[in-house]
């Protein structure tokens, strides 16, 4: 059992050496320099988020705004 999970976390780690990382793989770059690329990635899927979430609520105010009117005005009858 032990042996297919040394296997396993050693074909991860290899895995995980192939893969490409936001960030910039230069020692000599140090600081927020170092996740521009990660930092401007985050920052768009913030603001994505932010304009689907004020999207949707606008949707959902007008949706609600005319379901109210709808039901005062069947109350008339």
């Amino acid at each position: 059992m032990f042996q297919k999970l040394f296997k396993f976390i050693g074909e991860v780690k290899t895995e995980l050496r192939k893969a490409s990382w936001p960030w910039e793989s230069d020692p000599k770059i140090r600081g927020f320099k170092k996740y521009k690329e990660l930092i401007d990635s985050t920052v768009v899927v913030l603001i994505a988020i932010i304009l689907l979430a004020a999207y949707v609520a606008l949707w959902d105010l007008i949706h609600t705004q005319a379901v109210t009117f709808l039901g005062g005005v069947a109350d008339r009858f």
